[in-house]
């Protein structure tokens, strides 16, 4: 794992998030401020400048790169929030590159999450897909699964709870304001991050196969 690693799963990414932008786009409408996929999309244009540096880095180092690019360019609460998962990410990363080791870094990045923007699992965020995801990902780890069958496993798991959101209250943002309307609507976050994993497990299964 390197730097080169690191832009390969932004690149996947990126790539995903700019096929669905119009779908996100509408979810965002309907109950937050409208403008997340096009924070997103900044952020990921603005790291896809630093290729050749971020490439050129061990992977710590480029997750720390790319954080302080995303804080600087993408605005809104995504900008600090993505931050802290990178910033996260590449403090708990160690030279274990079995899922194990993915695993605690993973956790890690969304626990930073949290503590950044103060929320939890049912609060209709990006939360209530990176929780179960890093939950589930350190019990495979536990569990002696290889990393293949983690990549596999973890898209369905924020698939499921991505789609989970739609029947929740939510209690941060803009959509709280909504109440009860917020009900019915797939959090644009949730989906974002959805989106996000499954790529990025795509890539990375590339690389094991």
């Amino acid at each position: 794992m390197n730097g080169k690693t690191v832009m390969a799963c932004i690149d996947a990414a990126h790539a995903s998030l700019k096929a669905h932008a119009d779908e996100i786009a509408s979810l965002d409408q309907a109950i937050g401020d409208g403008d997340h996929i096009i924070n997103l999309l900044r952020g990921m244009d603005a790291l896809a400048a630093l290729r050749a540096q971020i490439e050129a880095e061990a992977f710590a180092p480029a997750l720390k790169l790319a954080a302080t690019k995303v804080l600087s360019t993408v605005g809104g609460s995504s900008g600090p929030l993505f931050f802290s998962m990178l910033t996260g990410m590449a403090r708990a990363s160690s030279d274990d590159g079995g899922a194990a080791g993915f695993a605690r870094a993973f956790a890690a990045g969304v626990e930073a999450v949290g503590q950044r923007g103060k929320t939890g699992a049912g609060s209709k965020t990006m939360m209530d897909v990176l929780i179960p995801v890093a939950e589930r990902f350190s019990a495979l780890a536990d569990a002696g699964a290889s990393k293949q069958d983690a990549l596999a496993e973890l898209p369905r798991v924020a698939e499921e709870s991505m789609l989970a959101t739609r029947d929740m209250l939510a209690t941060k943002g803009r959509a709280s304001f909504l109440g009860e309307r917020s009900r019915g609507h797939i959090d644009p976050g949730a989906r974002s991050s959805q989106l996000m994993i499954a790529a990025v497990c795509a890539r990375l299964a590339q690389d094991e196969a």
